[in-house]
């Protein structure tokens, strides 16, 4: 089984994640979580990796405040849409773009990092926990490691409130699956068990779109989507709604 590359659906998926209200959500959630929970990165220069991180949204931003950020990705087609938005930035960008599998970077001398982002991957991968774990021996002592993934009990619920019984009762398996919906979605409990494996504390945890996917089909033309943002943002941290994010995003500290 191998893992996903999005070189055929690179603008697609680009347009799909970060040109929608779900996108900005989603930023909007990651970054908050990143700047409450990683104060360093309003305070020095800090060495970043974005590990499978596509066009690099999120590094940009980050080397945009001044920090080093190396940015890998399987697909070509990702990467060069990167290399767009890096040259016509305003300002000069500290971004090193690396083609290769996540699997390829423990073995490209590339250092130690204070900071590791690896968001919307896991869900994609072969092996998940074997994959991830093969970056911790990147990660600085008092570092962070980022990590965003597609909430298999999310899905399920969104499919059941959606009246999909039979996909539900297929586990999840049809003939014609949409292609950008994730192949190995993940447990909440499970990636809690990996990262007390690996010794990491967690620092933040974080649903994102705990609304937004179950909102009634026909909203009203004035729908405020500032309000929903909001909500989002309030209610992302606090159960029973952080267990409904579509995405959860956990901050673990290496001791």
């Amino acid at each position: 089984m191998q893992d996903k590359n999005f070189d055929k659906l690179a603008r697609k998926f680009a347009k799909n994640i970060y040109g929608t209200p779900k996108g900005e959500i989603r930023a909007a959630v990651l970054w908050r979580d990143l700047m409450e929970t990683c104060p360093a990165l309003t305070e020095r220069k800090l060495r970043i990796l974005d590990a499978g991180g596509g066009f690099g949204y999120l590094s940009q931003k980050l080397a945009a405040l001044g920090h080093e950020v190396v940015l890998c990705d399987i697909s070509e087609e990702m990467l060069a849409l990167a290399q767009e938005q890096i040259s016509a930035a305003e300002t000069t960008l500290d971004i090193r773009l690396i083609h290769c599998a996540i699997q390829q970077l423990p073995s490209l001398a590339l250092g130690e990092f204070d900071l590791i982002l690896c968001h919307a991957v896991a869900e994609w991968l072969a092996d998940a926990e074997q994959t991830l774990a093969g970056l911790l021996p990147l990660l600085r002592r008092g570092g962070a490691l980022s990590l965003m993934f597609y909430n298999l009990e999310a899905m399920r619920f969104h499919a059941l409130v959606s009246g999909n019984f039979d996909y539900v009762k297929a586990d999840f398996k049809i003939k014609k699956k949409v292609r950008l919906t994730p192949t190995h979605p993940l447990y909440i409990k499970q990636v809690e068990q990996w990262f007390a494996c690996w010794q990491l504390e967690l620092a933040c945890r974080s649903g994102v779109r705990v609304i937004h996917d179950y909102l009634k089909k026909s909203q009203p033309a004035d729908f405020d989507h500032q309000a929903l943002l909001e909500m989002e943002l309030a209610y992302s941290r606090q159960e029973p709604y952080l267990q409904l994010g579509r995405y959860v995003h956990f901050i673990g500290r290496k001791a």
